[in-house]
């Protein structure tokens, strides 16, 4: 991943939190929501700077699979399908649900793309979906796709897309919370004594932006890094579900069969859901933007019984 590709990566993460922060704001303010909060202090701030920073995050949860279908392209596929390929991936999705005990069984779906790759979304165990790209189905054996598989099953049965929502929620309400108190401090002090009344609000409010988005691009370290670990953990239980040797194969074949130009071209198709995938890693300073650890890290960890 290069700096273009890294900068549409983090300037399309901004733009979709301050939007929907925007709508938060807009929907808070049509209630007279302020109302209801302390006013005039700190706390009233944080208070509000909570419900936008978490309203935010959990509306993006609940329109993921939405999303997903859209912006990727995946097509769901029906249980009773009569293609072969797609009934045994169908079959074989639901196996492993009901090894991972997920309440009910997810949707499956497809997309394409000569990336090979598979992601997991949905607000919750009951509503998951499990896609994957044809490049995936094409240039994978079955144990292979049952090793993916497993990492992905193990995302919904964890319920990280629930916790990896909590730590955005969390890193939006404190992103907000710090932009609008030193936009205060900073535009205070650059007001002259004679000049108090001029213009001083517009400038609060040029500063407030600026912070965010600074605080929010620095906050997707914070982000990325839990991400890193989560897919430590989805790793081990895909080895559990899959078999250690099937999900070592899977990473070896990503690592093999992965184009960089190919996982570049996608990746600036949807970069929303790269946190979603089962591969990705961007070498220096990149890499503490990276949502999944290097491929070599993970077969090493898995090879040593992690």
């Amino acid at each position: 991943m290069n700096i273009v590709q890294m900068t549409k990566r983090i300037f399309l993460f901004v733009l979709v939190n301050i939007l929907v922060m925007a709508t938060i704001t807009l929907i808070l303010g049509l209630l007279r929501a302020g109302n209801y909060f302390p006013t005039g202090g700190l706390a009233g701030l944080a208070v509000l700077c909570l419900v936008w920073g978490f309203a935010g995050a959990f509306i993006s949860l609940g329109l993921s699979r939405l999303m997903a279908k859209w912006m990727m392209g995946v097509r769901v596929i029906p249980p009773d399908t009569s293609d072969p390929a797609l009934r045994t991936l169908v079959e074989t999705v639901h196996d492993l649900a009901r090894q991972a005990q997920l309440p009910k069984l997810p949707e499956v779906g497809i997309y394409e793309s000569d990336e090979v790759n598979a992601f997991a979304t949905g607000p919750t165990k009951s509503r998951a979906l499990v896609a994957v790209s044809t490049g995936l189905l094409s240039r994978m054996g079955s144990d292979q796709v049952a090793g993916v598989l497993g990492h992905e099953f193990t995302h919904v049965a964890n319920g990280d897309m629930v916790t990896m929502t909590l730590i955005q929620g969390v890193i939006n309400a404190f992103a907000m919370f710090l932009a609008r108190v030193l936009a205060f401090v900073v535009s205070q002090a650059m007001r002259s004594r004679d000049d108090r009344d001029s213009g001083g609000g517009w400038v609060q409010f040029l500063l407030v932006q600026l912070f965010e988005i600074v605080f929010m691009i620095l906050g997707s370290i914070v982000v990325c890094w839990f991400s890193r670990q989560r897919e430590f953990r989805a790793d081990a239980g895909g080895a559990r579900l899959a078999g250690r040797q099937n999900m070592i194969s899977a990473l070896r074949a990503l690592g093999r069969l992965n184009d960089p130009e190919v996982a570049a071209a996608e990746a600036q198709r949807a970069q929303s859901f790269q946190s979603l995938k089962i591969s990705g890693s961007p070498r220096g300073m990149l890499a503490l933007f990276a949502s999944h650890p290097p491929i070599e890290e993970r077969i090493a960890r898995l090879e040593q019984g992690a």
